[in-house]
């Protein structure tokens, strides 16, 4: 008998009522003392030609809470190992859809802030097999320069955003796209 195959989206994707697939994700908005943001750019490798900017995160395990899903996905993305208590927020929340490795998918997101030092330099170390393949840069943006660019980001008002982010967050997140 052979073994069932593996989600190529990974473990902590289900299967919503419409037949999408659905995940809970938490996402972490590094900052450094320049006011530059920390992104991936990502591809699907199932569409090539396509790709975007990110923030750091990622999707939660079963019975993980969003802020303790957030340092981990800061620890394997990264390299920075911090205590969840010291993650500024959530800030934002959204719902986004799209396509991914030939499924349709929805994720429902809460974004953290953490501010390093300029110069903080990531290690992709504990980058899992579908991040190295679907990753292909990591980079500090200028909010500014990111808005000029024209690359596709998301959130997508995420330049604006940062730049009405409070230095310390109190109060719900606020519903991004």
């Amino acid at each position: 008998m052979n073994a069932p195959a593996q989600d190529p989206l990974g473990p902590e994707w289900g299967v919503g009522a419409d037949g999408v697939r659905t995940r809970s994700a938490s996402r972490v908005v590094v900052l450094d003392d320049a006011g530059r943001v920390l992104l991936l750019r990502g591809s699907d490798p199932a569409r090539p030609g396509t790709d975007w900017w990110f923030t750091v995160g990622g999707g939660r395990d079963p019975g993980e809470d969003a802020r303790s899903a957030a340092a981990r996905e800061l620890r394997e993305e990264t390299g920075l190992t911090v205590d969840p208590g010291v993650l500024d927020g959530p800030v934002w929340a959204r719902t986004a859809d799209f396509p991914f490795l030939g499924a349709q998918c929805r994720q429902t997101e809460e974004f953290f802030v953490h501010r390093v030092a300029e110069g903080f330099e990531p290690d992709r170390s504990g980058w899992t097999p579908l991040e190295q393949a679907s990753v292909t840069e990591l980079r500090w943006w200028d909010p500014a320069e990111l808005a000029a660019s024209g690359d596709v980001v998301y959130p997508v008002d995420l330049p604006r955003l940062l730049a009405d982010l409070p230095p310390v967050w109190s109060g719900d997140p606020i519903p991004v796209v």
